[in-house]
């Protein structure tokens, strides 16, 4: 239940994001008429996310994709942190240029050139959803956990633009990003076991299989990576707290809400 708490917490927000800033440029550089478009481009977002969420989980052979696609949802995981880690100052200048070339095309494809944008930024954080809450389809409590992040998302996003000042947004993202890596470990371990368990990995297949056998869930090592979703991202928040770290100030993500 927390790991889907915190993927759709994080992802809702990133979406969040690249929407507000999308409608302020809109309505700043006077295309108010665009502002449409991006509403378009989220309405099919949602409905292309929910499909994909649809196939994936009713995708047949399943038993075979579990490996792949965890492995798969590792990858992402880890090059969607550091990419927003490395690019996360610039993101609103990247998310303005990429709108100031698509709102200065003439008439319709003025239109279709933002609702494209918005439908291709908001649509790979839903499908990105998906796949990683499809890692956690045998969890106990996975709707409740999905829908209190996309709740604890709206908040953030309320706060944010009320009080975006006040707003740490580096910390909110540093403290998700050691829990999303922590939960990377889960899925890389997975991966390969299930991987082994299919036969994938040829005459390793079995040793392999058989030495991850006991890093499941419920072995001791499992229950470590459990606490430590939870203790490693307190710990880093008590550390930012006691060195004054919790105070807001431009970071990677504080300087891409702007």
């Amino acid at each position: 239940m927390l790991q889907a708490l915190v993927i759709t917490l994080r992802e809702g927000f990133e979406a969040f994001l690249i929407v507000a800033i999308s409608l302020s440029y809109l309505r700043k550089s006077g295309r108010h008429a665009l502002t449409s478009a991006v509403h378009w481009g989220i309405a099919v977002a949602m409905c292309v996310s929910a499909l994909g969420g649809y196939l994936l989980y009713h995708a047949a052979n399943q038993e075979w994709l579990d490996g792949p696609l965890a492995m798969i949802a590792a990858a992402s995981v880890t090059w969607m942190v550091v990419h927003m880690w490395r690019v996360g100052r610039r993101m609103k200048g990247d998310i303005e240029s990429h709108l100031r070339q698509s709102s200065v095309k003439p008439g319709a494809a003025a239109f279709l050139g933002v609702f494209l944008f918005t439908l291709l930024m908001v649509s790979r954080e839903g499908i990105e959803t998906a796949l990683l809450l499809m890692q956690l389809r045998e969890t106990v409590h996975l709707a409740l956990g999905a829908a209190a992040g996309v709740a604890g998302a709206a908040i953030v996003a309320w706060l944010w633009s009320r009080y975006g000042h006040r707003v740490n947004l580096s910390l909110f993202f540093q403290v998700t990003a050691i829990f999303l890596f922590v939960f990377v470990v889960q899925l890389l371990i997975a991966s390969v076991h299930e991987m082994s368990e299919q036969n994938m990995m040829g005459a390793l297949s079995q040793p392999i299989h058989d030495a991850t056998e006991s890093w499941g869930p419920d072995s001791a090592f499992g229950h470590a990576l459990t606490y430590a979703l939870v203790l490693l991202p307190a710990a880093w928040l008590a550390f930012k707290g006691l060195t004054g770290g919790t105070s807001h100030k431009t970071g990677p993500h504080t300087a891409a809400a702007r």
